[in-house]
């Protein structure tokens, strides 16, 4: 059976009758004719034979993974951000925001490549810009490269600021479990002032592969 996550950017694809390992690909680069059994994401709704919500496949893969009663699973993609809640084993609260999250993953990929940046090499700025939108808050990169920041400062802060953003949005938790591609930028994660515990980018996959469990064990 074939599961997809269809990312904005890239997209997480799994087959369950292969060796187990996912795969990533660019969604540019996907096949017009690829089709999933089941998926979720922005596109699953046509590019699958069945979908579920994305916070619904967030919150059963996070408990999978997790495997704690208590935890805050943050999500941040190319498009959007969002996160569950669970309290003593039951989901308590979660949340989407694309419009303050809008585009941020996107932007700050973007961002590295224009300036050639390694973000593993930046370090973590003193503070950040004040911004919560990563399209909008572009205009404070080039403000301050004209006042005389470099550009890689002008960058750092730009992501603390957009860090601190998805960090409250979260609300504010003593330690954040984190999926999506940001797991991979060490300047965005540094920046999370709090406990920060990577799941990878495959959580979402893992809530497919959870629903299906569940499935097969309704079923005669």
């Amino acid at each position: 059976m074939l599961l997809a996550d269809f990312g904005t950017s890239y997209c997480k694809i799994l087959d369950t009758a292969g060796d187990g390992s996912p795969r990533i690909v660019a969604t540019r680069e996907l096949s017009p004719n690829f089709r999933a059994d089941l998926a979720t994401g922005h596109n699953a709704g046509r590019r699958s034979l069945q979908s579920i919500n994305e916070l619904t496949a967030l919150a059963r893969g996070g408990r999978r993974l997790i495997g704690q009663p208590d935890f805050v699973l943050l999500d941040c993609g190319s498009r959007d951000i969002k996160f569950v809640r669970a309290a003593q084993d039951r989901i308590a609260d979660m949340g989407w925001n694309a419009e303050c999250g809008a585009s941020m993953g996107f932007t700050i990929e973007l961002l590295g490549n224009y300036y050639h940046l390694d973000f593993a090499a930046v370090p973590v700025p003193d503070r950040g810009f004040p911004v919560t939108c990563g399209v909008l808050g572009m205009s404070s990169i080039f403000d301050a490269v004209i006042s005389g920041l470099s550009e890689t400062e002008a960058v750092a802060r730009f992501v603390r600021g957009i860090a601190m953003n998805a960090y409250r949005f979260a609300g504010s938790p003593e330690r954040l479990y984190l999926s999506g591609g940001l797991c991979d930028n060490p300047l965005f994660v540094g920046c999370l002032p709090c406990e920060v515990v990577r799941l990878g980018r495959f959580v979402l996959l893992a809530g497919l592969e959870e629903h299906l469990r569940r499935e097969g064990e309704r079923s005669p």
